[in-house]
């Protein structure tokens, strides 16, 4: 266009200003929100469409990506429809959010704000209602589930003919599910799919079924859950969704024991191939594995399908997948070695499954477990402790067979130990001789092998000087067979076991070095000068290459006349044998305390019955004590009732007919009255610690050690065990008190009252333990008169002079209590005393006044000292103690009374002291803050050494306030 026609142009143009005027009020007229018109309509829905959402949506779709890609599928559990890690919200506080999530959110809110054109009550941007969809999906992402639900709800009321309608009512019931209101959602989706019968072709369809079936799943519906993931499966538009779905269905079969429908399933995911993401297929397989039963079907196919996997490069990120499936195959074929094996390789791939780490070790402990290797078992269940959610449940029955494992490995060792050397006593002389030398035979074998391979490792690493070169070099052979010949030498030396002291064994090495290296001049690097060397090297029969297995088995056939190695003497093994029968005795009792706790062990903590009855069995076998005849066979009968009713009832009548008149016979026998039975054990502690509670002690004690004879076997042992030992600390003093606690802490270790005896030993004991008498000044004093025998007329008639006298005595407030001291001794006491010369005019008074002349022996003590006597129960021993004297007068006694030597006693109406002729000071008392490892019981019986170990918490002896009352520094009784 010429310009000149350009400028008449912008002339008439200019001169109609009303057009440039039109175009601005159209423009503000397609901007306004208020005006429904149809430029207003479509201006808003473009730029809410193609701007705004469609970034919020590039956003939202990145957001899911991430997340998908950071979610870890836990295939141990049925994997959930969703992929979301829905976390608490108090975790969320303060957390970094996703930032694409944020920006739909964003966006939605912008489009809503800027382009909603709310008219008349109708929404005429018909873009919004997609606009909230993106709101509540970012929300719902973002874990805020409540302001997700408030935007898919205000749809469902403004929109109600959306074409997203249908999504909208699936995200709500999402949401719903998400805020555990799983019946709502499924009351809802039903009514979705019933009423608006939806296009199988629709998106929405597969799903609303999918959504219903996670709901189902949630409620535990796993039948109606099924129905609905078939139908997603096959309406569903990904490949990735419809292998999930079919993988899902598969391990809800397996969850519900239908192991051929699962297996039909777990095949047709592998059989989408490359369609489905890879570890649906490996996992596929895994799960194959684990409904493979090696006995009937064909493990050849099994494992070359499992070496196929293995060889495929594709599988390489999943090979820990595989090596724990090839070792849970080999569990199940009882080849423990092979699985521990599988199950190392599976560890060795770093499996960044948590879970499956855990697995492996869990799985290598129980092999070493049934392999009866205890201690790798026990540390390989660490391990699996380290690998697992400490607040699990598996975490707590894992940590407690750990604890219990303890005990196996303790007693399997006493057992074992025992065992041996009972076999060994057993045997006669020349059996034993003939047992030792096979075991010094395999010692110098295992010393010649070892030399051996020394010798090859140092030839392989070529740490040894260059040998002569050519055909003449003597090969690796030639040197194992100088080897042997050095070993066998130093093994039959006769003089010493340096080999250039003994003539025979230098002129044999002379020997072998001529034939080996020939006839050699004494001239420097004569190894690696190979002069003349041909000729000078003979060929015999030596230099033939030696068996190295043969060799050594000659050398260990070897005379040994004399050796230098003890070890290598039978006498040197017989010498440790047992040969008292008190000895032999104790360790059979230990022994068959073992096998006993063994089975009870196996019963009750790991339900490991067949290990039981086994333990059961062999106890039986050696003829135990009669203590552990009747609870075995009664327990044995239990376990036999579950693996093999014919063997119980072999067991059963065992009991009735050999033992009629026993507790178990009737247990078995009387089926009315069993339950009762069965309570007794019960009942009787009961009412046991509650005599103990009202301080009935002399009573108490022998109905206990009865219950104790009775009720062996029972689970309520361990607390009759420390009511024994409460009880003879209050009756026999602190050393009793002690002894019994360490039975119990050994003997019973992972029993809550075992526990408690540990404590009480190293805590309370130990404190008693270190009371001692004093001599410092005290304000509160005594005067003890002991009374044995306890209830004869002439202490009953001491009793109440001693009241009578408290009563009349006005000057001080005076209290007179009979306290508790031994099983057969009671302690009269006077309290109130504030000062010793108070109680020593007091005592004169008892002893001199015409109303009392009290005769019997009396003695002056301070309220600390007396808390020590009767913890301990050492009353003699303060008697004639130096630092805190005792006052006895005997008003009877003759003047020309013979001198004892220990104490001279002062003349009548004296204030002076008893004094002690001896030198030597008094004895110290035992300490016994520590676990006795060879203790005795309170009955003076052996116990087996334990293991250390010791718990505990109780009262002992009371504190002389009457025995209503315990002593300063002991707890209140509580009842366990």
């Amino acid at each position: 266009m010429p310009f000149s026609l350009f400028k008449k142009h912008v002339y008439l143009y200019l001169k109609r200003p009303f057009l440039p005027m039109l175009g601005v009020a159209l423009l503000v007229m397609a901007c306004s929100t208020q005006r429904d018109n149809f430029l207003s309509r479509n201006s808003h829905a473009l730029s809410t469409k193609y701007n705004i959402l469609y970034n919020g949506g590039l956003a939202l779709d990145k957001g899911i990506i991430e997340l998908n890609a950071g979610y870890q599928d836990n295939f141990w559990e049925i994997l959930p429809i969703e992929r979301l890690n829905v976390v608490d919200p108090k975790q969320l506080e303060g957390k970094t959010k996703n930032p694409n999530f944020e920006l739909a959110e964003t966006k939605a809110t912008k489009a809503i704000q800027k382009h909603s054109m709310f008219i008349d009550g109708t929404e005429k941007n018909f873009q919004i209602d997609e606009a909230h969809l993106m709101l509540g999906m970012a929300r719902y992402y973002e874990q805020r589930f409540i302001p997700a639900l408030e935007a898919f709800n205000y749809v469902l009321y403004k929109y109600p003919t959306s074409s997203v309608i249908n999504q909208v009512k699936i995200w709500r019931e999402k949401t719903n599910m998400r805020l555990n209101n799983d019946d709502l959602a499924v009351t809802n989706l039903t009514a979705l799919l019933r009423q608006l019968k939806l296009n199988k072709k629709d998106i929405a369809f597969a799903d609303a079924h999918a959504t219903m079936a996670q709901a189902y799943l949630n409620t535990n519906q796993k039948d109606s859950a099924i129905a609905r993931l078939k139908t997603a499966r096959l309406t569903a538009k990904s490949n990735d969704d419809r292998a999930r779905y079919t993988f899902i269905i598969g391990q809800i079969y397996e969850s519900i024991q239908q192991t051929d429908s699962a297996y039909v399933y777990y095949q047709r995911v592998i059989d989408m191939k490359r369609k489905s993401p890879r570890q649906y297929v490996i996992q596929a397989h895994a799960h194959q594995g684990k409904t493979f039963n090696p006995a009937v079907q064909d493990t050849t196919l099994f494992l070359k399908k499992m070496a196929d996997l293995l060889a495929d490069r594709e599988n390489r990120p999943y090979l820990d997948v595989l090596h724990h499936q090839l070792g849970l195959y080999y569990d199940k074929k009882k080849d423990y070695n092979k699985a521990i094996f599988q199950y190392n390789r599976s560890l060795s791939k770093r499996p960044t499954d948590a879970y499956l780490k855990a697995s492996d070790y869990r799985n290598i402990a129980q092999a070493y477990f049934n392999s009866s290797k205890y201690v790798k078992a026990g540390m390989y269940f660490d391990s699996t402790l380290t690998a697992l959610n400490a607040k699990s449940r598996e975490y707590k029955a894992i940590k407690k067979k750990r604890d219990n494992l303890n005990d196996v490995i303790k007693y399997e060792a006493i057992a074992l130990r025992n065992d041996s050397i009972l076999a060994i006593c057993a045997m006669t002389p020349f059996d034993r001789e003939t047992y030792f030398q096979k075991h010094i035979d395999q010692l110098k074998k295992a010393e010649v092998l070892a030399a051996i391979k020394s010798q090859e490792i140092k030839k392989k690493d070529g740490g040894g000087s260059a040998g002569p070169s050519g055909e003449n070099a003597p090969s690796a052979s030639n040197d194992i067979q100088q080897q042997l010949d050095r070993m066998a030498a130093r093994s039959n030396s006769a003089t010493s076991s340096f080999y250039f002291y003994t003539a025979s064994t230098v002129s044999y090495g002379r020997e072998q070095f001529k034939k080996i290296w020939g006839d050699r001049s004494h001239k420097g690097n004569w190894r690696t000068n190979s002069k003349d060397q041909k000729s000078d090297v003979k060929e015999t029969p030596d230099t033939k290459p030696v068996d190295p297995l043969a060799a050594a088995a000659s050398v260990a056939k070897a005379p040994t006349e004399t050796t230098s190695n003890p070890e290598y003497e039978p006498s040197f093994y017989t010498a440790k044998l047992p040969k008292s029968k008190v000895v032999i005795d104790s360790l059979a009792k230990e022994r068959n305390f073992a096998y006993y706790q063994l089975a009870m062990i196996y019963k009750e903590k790991f339900k490991e019955y067949e290990r039981s009855s086994d333990r059961f069995e062999r106890l039986l076998r050696q003829h135990p004590e009669e203590r552990f005849v009747l609870p075995s066979l009664y327990h044995l009968y239990k376990v036999y009732e579950i693996i093999d009713k014919d063997k119980a009832e072999i067991v059963r009548q065992k009991i009735i007919n050999g033992y009629p008149n026993s507790r178990y016979a009737e247990l078995l026998s009387k089926k009315d009255n069993a339950q009762q039975l069965a309570d007794a054990p019960r009942e009787s502690y009961d009412k046991l610690y509650k005599a103990y509670q009202q301080d009935a002690l002399r009573e108490t004690y022998p109905q206990v050690l009865e219950a104790i004879n009775l009720f062996t076997g029972e689970d309520l042992i361990p607390k009759f065990e420390l009511l024994k030992a409460r009880l003879s600390g209050r009756l026999f003093g602190l050393k009793d008190y002690a002894q019994n606690l360490n039975y119990v802490a050994l003997n019973y270790p992972n029993t809550s009252e075992g526990r408690e005896a540990e404590k009480l030993l190293g805590t309370q004991v130990m404190a008693l333990d270190a009371l001692a008498f004093s001599a410092a000044p005290s304000k509160n004093w005594k005067i003890v008169f002991p009374a044995d025998p306890v209830d004869s007329p002439e202490k009953q008639e001491l009793l109440q002079k001693l009241t009578t006298f408290a009563k009349e005595r006005t000057i001080e407030k005076l209290t007179v209590s009979t306290d508790l001291y031994t099983m057969d001794k009671n302690l009269f006491v006077i309290h109130g005393f504030k000062t010793e010369a108070n109680a020593q005019s007091v005592l004169h008074v008892l002893k001199e006044y015409k109303d009392y002349l009290i005769v019997d022996p009396m003695y002056i003590i301070s309220a600390d000292n007396y808390k020590v006597v009767q913890i301990k129960k050492c009353l003699e021993e303060f008697i004639s103690s130096k630092p805190a004297p005792a006052y006895h007068f005997n008003y009877k006694a003759p003047e020309n009374a013979p001198d004892k030597g220990s104490n001279t006693q002062p003349k009548e109406g004296s204030n002076e002291p008893p004094k002690d002729t001896n030198d030597t000071n008094p004895g110290q008392p035992q300490q016994m803050g520590q676990p006795n490892r060879n203790p005795k019981n309170a009955d003076g019986q052996n116990m087996p050494s334990q293991s250390d170990g010791l718990n505990g918490e109780d009262p002992m002896p009371g504190n002389g306030r009457g025995n209503q009352k315990e002593p300063a520094g002991f707890p209140a009784v509580k009842k366990p």
